[in-house]
Parts: structure tokens; sequence; C-alpha cells
């Protein structure tokens, strides 16, 4: 039985779902081939995953390719109200899932998913393998495998194969060119700054934006803050990313001396208590703090809420923190995704390609089942190749085929100069 808040925004929802399809044609194709095919007929495909309009449009990718989808949020505020009622009136769907989940919602709704005992797994965080290496280990001899889609579960997941923790094969669909550098680079930079402004309604020119990691999500968070007539700093412990960002134009320091200097402060590590005490100690008057990192660990909210005299909620999803100096602080999005606690996430055309991956994934998980050993594994680059071709036709768009001679000179090592 599914759960929702409420299954009156259905029709908004629907209408939701449909505007997100006019702009994933790449995903339609997959979906049309699939209807055809029936790829999962019989199985049952567990997703914990952002409760949006274009994961929708995954979701019935796969009940097309005959997949029964059960379905929970990755985030307790990443949930479009609207669009997990619609999902909850679709066939062969079950959906729990409402924005500001509690914390015993959240993982209660994981176990909900896992009892309807699925054979492939899709994750965003790694949130559903872990619970069933964890507490449901009953049913990993039954299943095919499972997808992750962020940098986060993907880091999580090598660390479980490190420690021969893992026992079923892992797609790291996060590392598709389709993905990370597309999704992670132009959807994070653009759908950071929408939840930011949401939030904020901040002038972003001519302040001073401090991005705390410089991998493809901070890049492009740096490229759209200096698109929008921001001065950047980058923040990085990996000193190639470091050199990177100096290459890219933007000033490279610590943490520590970019403190008094940053007017926006946005976390894209992955890691834990990035932006601490004595940052918040020397921050400016009125600076304003998001997250787009996939936790709510990166700023070290609970030191804050310690710390600060007062705390009060003064716009959409922005609170702001009297700090004993008498400087306030605002944080945006709970800390959480900001881009999806304050806004809609990425926008559905580059959503498209991540679960065209997401998708065919599965597939080739189906299709090789009995030759994949437990581990994380990528797809294979012609898939990666098929992707994008799909997105260049959704776009209209062709490019040059090389010629025979061309082929027979890359070929080649026998002609020189």
């Amino acid at each position: 039985m599914s759960f929702v808040k409420d299954a009156s925004l259905a029709e908004q929802g629907k209408l939701q779902i449909e505007i997100a399809e006019k702009r994933m044609g790449a995903l339609l194709k997959v979906r049309e081939r699939f209807a055809k095919e029936k790829p999962f007929q019989g199985l049952t495909i567990g997703m914990a995953l952002h409760v949006t309009k274009e994961t929708a449009v995954l979701v019935s990718t796969l009940t097309a390719g005959g997949a029964k989808v059960a379905i929970t949020g990755c985030n307790p505020l990443s949930t479009q109200d609207d669009v997990a009622a619609a999902l909850a009136e679709q066939e062969n769907v079950l959906v729990w899932a409402y924005k500001g989940e509690s914390k015993e919602d959240y993982y209660r709704f994981l176990a909900a998913v896992l009892d309807t005992a699925p054979q492939i797994t899709i994750d965003d965080g790694c949130d559903l393998i872990s619970e069933i290496h964890k507490n449901r280990p009953e049913l990993i001899p039954a299943m095919i495998g499972g997808c992750e889609e962020t940098t986060t579960g993907i880091i999580r997941l090598k660390a479980m194969e490190r420690d021969k923790a893992l026992k079923m094969p892992m797609i790291a669909v996060n590392d598709n060119k389709t993905k990370h550098l597309m999704d992670n680079y132009y959807g994070t930079g653009q759908s950071t700054f929408d939840g930011i402004l949401r939030s904020t309604n901040l002038l972003i020119a001519g302040k001073t934006v401090v991005v705390a990691g410089y991998g493809s999500c901070g890049k492009g968070v740096a490229l759209r803050a200096m698109g929008l007539g921001a001065q950047v700093i980058v923040t990085e412990v990996d000193q190639f990313r470091a050199l990177q960002a100096a290459m890219d134009g933007h000033r490279v320091m610590t943490m520590a001396e970019a403190s008094p200097l940053g007017d926006l402060f946005i976390t894209v590590t992955g890691d834990i208590h990035v932006i601490r005490k004595e940052h918040f100690e020397k921050m400016k008057d009125g600076a304003v703090l998001a997250n787009s990192g996939h936790f709510d660990c990166e700023i070290d909210l609970a030191t804050l809420e310690k710390f600060a005299r007062r705390k009060r909620r003064v716009r959409h999803y922005l609170d702001e923190f009297l700090l004993p100096s008498g400087n306030v602080l605002y944080l945006a999005g709970e800390g959480r995704l900001v881009n999806l606690a304050s806004a809609e996430g990425h926008p559905s055309e580059v959503m498209s390609l991540s679960f065209c991956g997401q998708a065919l994934a599965c597939e080739y998980l189906v299709k090789n089942k009995a030759k994949l050993a437990a581990g994380v594994h990528t797809l294979p680059p012609e898939i990666d190749d098929f992707i994008s071709g799909l997105q260049l036709t959704a776009m209209g768009m062709t490019i040059d085929q090389l010629t025979e001679e061309q082929k027979k000179y890359l070929a080649s090592w026998e002609e020189g100069t």
C-alpha cells in the first residue's frame, strides 16, 4: 500500500510528468523499445531516488519493460508531493514518499521497498544496498544486482568492495560520461543556483562565492557562479583539482582563509564537516551557506545549532542563525541538497541522460546476470556512446561519420609525417 502526503495532488503531478516527458526524448526512445521487448517481465525493481517528475518518467520506462516498481525517496526533502501522488495511481507502482519525511519514516519507507523483495535496486546514495547488507541479507541470493546514481554512493560501494562486504554486482551509473560529465556538471551547476535563488533572492553578481570541492559538481557550480558575475574561490584537498581550479581562473585557498571573504558558501565534496565552527566564527554578517552534496553533513549543522543564540525560519527553506558575535548566517535548504530542498532538482533534459543510464544498466544486469561477479562494474563504453546518440537525435543534431580512408588511417601505425 502506497503512502503519500496528499492523494488529491495527483492531477497536478500528472501535468508535471507530462512536461518532463516532452524534454526527455532520449529516455522515451528507451521506453518505446522496452515496451516491445519487455526485458523486466516478472521482475520487481526497488528504487530509492529523488521522487521528482523526471524520476516518474524513469519509473514508467521500467514498468513499460514489464517491471513492478517499488520506490521511496533518497532524501527527506527531495520528494515532489504531487508527483508522488501521481505515481501512486500508476499500475504496477508502489510509492512511499513525502517532502519533509521524519528520520523514522525515511527508514520505514526503505524497509517497505525491501519488503517487496526486489531483484534489482536503483540507488541514489547507496541506502538500499546498505540496508540490504546490514539488515536484510536474506534478500541477496535472489537478487540480480543494482545500480548507483551518485558519486557519494559509488564511494560507499567501493569501500564495501574493498572490505569484501559487497555481495552482488553493482553498476556504477555515475561513472558514465553521460552522467557525471552532464548531470553532475551542467545539472548541479544550474539547479544549485535555482535552489539558492528561490530561498534567498540573492544577487550573485559582484559577490564572492566559495565553492568547496572541485569535482564534476564543483566545476559546474563554479562555472555558473562565474557566469552570474561572481568572483569564485575554490577550496580543495586534492592537489590536481586545486590546480585545475587555478587554471580555470579561480582563486584557490583553504576554507580558513576563505571564511572571512565569502558572501555565499556552497559545499559539493561528499565529505563531512567541510565548514565547521572555526569557519562560522570568521564569516561576514549575512553570509549564506548551502550544500549541494548528497548528505546533510558537509556543513556542521549540529554545532551551528548549539553555537547560535537563535534560529528562525525567515524565508522559503531559509534559516537565520544569530551568532554570539551578533552576526547572522543564513542556511538554505536545511543543509540538505539545496537544489531539491529549495527547488525542483536538475532540469529534465539532463536527467534524461542519467536515467537512460539507469534503465540500460538494469537491462545490462538482466542480460549478464550469469556473468557478473559481486563488485562494482561500469557499463561498456558503447552503451554510454549510444545514450549520447539518443540525446543528439532528441536535440535534432547529426554528426559526421568516418570515411573508410579515415578509419584505415586511425587504425594504422605505418603512415607518419
